[in-house]
């Protein structure tokens, strides 16, 4: 029995496919079942290749975090040390120079978007010298620029934090102790200086993290990386809602867990930061 009779053929398609995805529903029903799927493990069907979006998640989240976690590692394993560096050489009010030349640069470093970094990046190094390839995920040179791009600017903001954070530690009466005992200076800013520095650097390498999750969606594009990024924006220019809610909810989730995981590690490092002022 035709249940929309008088309708074209291609109206009671669309009819039947909006009855089967549950779009025809009231949009609170829409909303509870969208929860109650949550919890239970479904979030949904694709619209466009009607795969289950979690199979969707799957598939592109292990790419997204090749590209946010190494970025990630390698903004630390840059801005700390130069961080650190910087505060040693221009501590006490030394080097004016160097210091107005390093927080100039770094303030025009960090305020360029990742994306762009990748614009640049492909042109110089993939257009221009045909040193690396500038698209997909081929292997391990296809990490380099878009790693790259997407820490670039962090270490240019987490460098300029570190260096504030040593300043203000190595003026401490303690650090004046151990300079008093003639300790190596070694000992002094790696011992003394740098852990206690290490709260305000924890704090914002998480909401880097966090940044780094989301800012894949201009990098995979800019590099056609097959991640979320990349995937959310298809979704969202198809018109493909439930990949699109699917990929929202878990950048969401991993912003809580980044921001979680970092209250308990500088719980346990400093557990001053956990005492609040009467």
């Amino acid at each position: 029995m035709d249940r929309w009779p008088g309708r074209p053929p291609a109206r009671r398609r669309r009819l039947a496919r909006r009855e089967a995805l549950g779009l025809n529903r009231p949009l609170w029903q829409q909303y509870l079942g969208f929860f109650k799927g949550l919890f239970t493990g479904d979030l949904g069907q694709s619209i466009l290749t009607r795969r289950p979006v979690w199979q969707t998640l799957a598939t592109g989240l292990p790419a997204t975090l090749s590209l946010a976690v190494p970025a990630f590692l390698l903004a630390l394993l840059i801005a700390v040390p130069l961080g650190v560096s910087m505060a040693v050489v221009t501590r006490q009010g030394r080097a004016r120079r160097t210091e107005l030349g390093f927080v100039s640069t770094s303030v025009v470093l960090g305020a360029i978007p990742d994306f762009l970094y990748g614009c640049i990046f492909i042109a110089a190094f993939g257009v221009g010298l045909h040193w690396l390839p500038v698209a997909g995920r081929s292997g391990p040179a296809s990490y380099i620029m878009p790693v790259v791009a997407l820490a670039f600017g962090p270490i240019a903001i987490l460098t300029r934090i570190v260096r504030v954070e040593v300043l203000a530690v190595l003026q401490t009466d303690y650090i004046r102790t151990a300079r008093a005992k003639r300790l190596r200076r070694a000992r002094i800013y790696l011992r003394h200086a740098l852990p206690n520095a290490v709260t305000a650097t924890l704090t914002l390498s998480g909401m880097l993290l966090s940044g780094m999750i989301i800012g894949t969606v201009f990098v995979e594009n800019v590099f056609a990386w097959p991640g979320l990024g990349q995937t959310i924006v298809t979704a969202i220019t198809t018109k493909d809602f439930p990949v699109a809610q699917g990929i929202i909810l878990i950048y969401g989730f991993g912003v809580i867990v980044i921001n979680t995981v970092v209250d308990l590690i500088l719980a346990i490092l400093d557990p001053r930061s956990t005492v609040s002022e009467a």
